[in-house]
C-alpha cells in the first residue's frame, strides 16, 4: 500500500537544500495564545503519534489519529470533553481494524468524512480512499464509500468540505501536476462532478498534500514539501480565493512552520483557534547543556520527542480575522 509516510520520504530528498502548554480542558479559543502550544498535554497529545484533530459543532467531542511511530498504521481515536476536561481517548467505533485518518465533520455536522485503506465492493487495490458517514440519532451510519470521481485508483487523502458541499482533497491520482495535487469535487444536484485541480497557484511539481477549505470557500490552508521557501519537510501555505481564483500561496511563517514537518491544518468550528499538527522536537535548536540518562529518557517519553503533537494557535496568527 502506498502511504504518506513513503510519500513523505521521497519528497524530502527533493527538499532544496533546503509551554505555556495547552491544558487539558481547553477547547476551541479558551485561553489560546498567539504562541503555539501543545493542546491537551498528556491526554490528547502524548508522547506517543497523535495528529489530525477534528472537533464536533459544539466542541465536546474531539476526533483524532493515534499512529505507529513509522506513520505507517492508523487509527481514529475520540475524546469527550466531561466537567471542563478531556477523558481517556478511546477507538472510534467505525476504526481500529484498518488504517483510518483525516477525520472531518462537514460544516452543518451531518457527515463525517474520513480516508481507509478498507476493502470496498468492486475494490481490488490496498489504495487510500475517501469515506463518509451519515450523522444518525444514535451516532453515525456505516461507512461507505462514495467511489468516483471522488475516489480513484490512486490515493485520495484528507477530505474537508464547504458549506454548499464542495469536496477538497489531495490525491497522487493520475493527470496532476506534480507528485500529489489538490482537488476539488462540486456538489451539484446531489452528486459530485468530476474532480478539479485547482491549478498552479496551489500546486507544484513537487506536492500537495492537506487542503483545508474555510466553509465560505475564501481561503485553503495545505500542506506541501519540495519548495524553495520550505522552512522543513513539510509547511503549511494559505491562499486566498478572490473572483473566482486562488491567489498564489504564501508560507504561514515562522509561528507555524518549523525545520519539523507541519501539517493537517484545521480551523475549531467557532472560527478562532488554528489546529496542526508538528513533529518539532526538544533537540530541533542545540540544547544549552549536557543531558544525563534519565534526562534523556523522560524527554523521549514525553510531547516534543520528534513524534506528533497537536498544537493549537490564536486563529490571527494565521492571518485570518
Amino acid at each position: 500500500m502506498i502511504i504518506r509516510i513513503a510519500l513523505i520520504l521521497v519528497l524530502s530528498c527533493l527538499l532544496v537544500s533546503s509551554r505555556e502548554v495547552g491544558r487539558v480542558g481547553r477547547t476551541q479559543a479558551q485561553g489560546v495564545s498567539g504562541e503555539a502550544t501543545i493542546f491537551a498535554e498528556g491526554v490528547i497529545s502524548t508522547a506517543e503519534y497523535e495528529s489530525h484533530s477534528q472537533f464536533t459543532l459544539d466542541g465536546k467531542v474531539l476526533y483524532f489519529v493515534k499512529s505507529t511511530p513509522n506513520f505507517s498504521f492508523w487509527t481514529i481515536a475520540l475524546s469527550r470533553l466531561e466537567n471542563g476536561k478531556w477523558s481517556a481517548p478511546e477507538v472510534a467505533p467505525f476504526s481500529g481494524q484498518y488504517s483510518d485518518a483525516d477525520p472531518f465533520i462537514t460544516p452543518d455536522g451531518s457527515r463525517l468524512f474520513f480516508i481507509s485503506n478498507r476493502p470496498a465492493p468492486g475494490k481490488t487495490g490496498r489504495d487510500l480512499d475517501i469515506w463518509v458517514m451519515e450523522k444518525t440519532d444514535t451516532g453515525w451510519s456505516e461507512p461507505r464509500n462514495p467511489g468516483p470521481p471522488v475516489n480513484s485508483p490512486g490515493n485520495e487523502w484528507f477530505p474537508t468540505a464547504t458549506n454548499d458541499g464542495t469536496l477538497y482533497f489531495g490525491s497522487d491520482r493520475e493527470g496532476g501536476k506534480g507528485r500529489t495535487d489538490i482537488y476539488r469535487c462540486p456538489m451539484i444536484d446531489g452528486k459530485y462532478s468530476a474532480g478539479e485541480n485547482l491549478g498552479e497557484n496551489i500546486n507544484s511539481p513537487f506536492g500537495e498534500f492537506e487542503p483545508y477549505i474555510a466553509p465560505d470557500e475564501s481561503y485553503l490552508i495545505f500542506a506541501a514539501a519540495g519548495r524553495q521557501d520550505g522552512k522543513g519537510q513539510f509547511d503549511l501555505y494559505l491562499s486566498h480565493r478572490r473572483e473566482g481564483a486562488w491567489t498564489k500561496a504564501v508560507n504561514l511563517g515562522d509561528k507555524i512552520n518549523t525545520a519539523a514537518t507541519e501539517f493537517a491544518p484545521k480551523v475549531s468550528p467557532d472560527g478562532k483557534t488554528f489546529f496542526f499538527t508538528s513533529t518539532r522536537g526538544f533537540a530541533d535548536d542545540p540544547l544549552t547543556q549536557r543531558m544525563s540518562y534519565q534526562e534523556l529518557s523522560k524527554r523521549l517519553k514525553g510531547t516534543r520527542n520528534g513524534l506528533g503533537d497537536i498544537y493549537q494557535i490564536d486563529i490571527k496568527a494565521v492571518g485570518i480575522q
